[in-house]
């Protein structure tokens, strides 16, 4: 019926966008997900080029990056996959995911995102490591990398009694800059208050 994968599979996804009204959020994954994946590349892959012309502007297309777990993503390869989408993709960020080795837990800042990157993004999803406590330091890390990108990061009434490392990062973010050691110094005060409380409750 279909001249190619690419095309069968934005024809589908088009209609089932269209047939549940064309919601605000709806998130096409396709089969060409990551560079490593492209043949030859991004910008020259048939694939993606049909991917882009067919599927519906409404429509957003999942991407990892340079390759499936990327420990970087510039705005460069963002502005080639743009092209090539003809929309911002949004990115499914695999950096903290272990559900492929389960020897692996990575507790390290969120790092490797260059700097202006959410201007070239239409969104961000964050795939975390399988155990649920060990996620602590890369949600808070990612929400102080996205405030440093926004670059409205109030501090709160008692930041006094924060470290120099957090005030930093605070400072930092309301600047635009972000440091991934300084993120995580405040990721690792507040995940100590954190512990802290569930220690007092009752049964811990």
């Amino acid at each position: 019926v279909f001249p190619s994968l690419a095309q069968a599979q934005a024809s589908v996804a088009n209609e089932v966008y269209q047939e549940l009204g064309q919601p605000p959020v709806f998130l096409f994954c396709p089969t060409e997900y990551c560079s490593s994946l492209c043949s030859p590349s991004p910008s020259q892959s048939c694939y993606l080029q049909t991917i882009g012309q067919e599927l519906l502007p409404g429509i957003g297309v999942i991407w990892t990056g340079p390759k499936v777990v990327s420990q970087e993503l510039s705005a460069v390869l963002l502005e080639e996959v743009e092209a090539v989408l003809r929309r911002r993709p949004v990115i499914w960020d695999n950096l903290y995911a272990n559900d492929y080795d389960c020897r692996r837990v990575f507790l390290g800042p969120y790092m490797g995102r260059a700097p202006g990157l959410m201007s070239r993004l239409h969104g961000l999803l964050l795939n975390p490591n399988c155990e649920l406590q060990a996620n602590f330091i890369p949600i808070h890390t990612l929400g102080t990398w996205f405030q440093s990108e926004l670059g409205s990061c109030a501090p709160p009434d008692h930041a006094g009694t924060w470290s120099p490392g957090a005030l930093a990062a605070l400072q930092g973010a309301q600047d635009g800059s972000y440091s991934p050691q300084e993120a995580l110094e405040l990721a690792l005060r507040d995940w100590v208050v954190e512990i802290n409380q569930q220690a007092l409750e009752p049964g811990r």
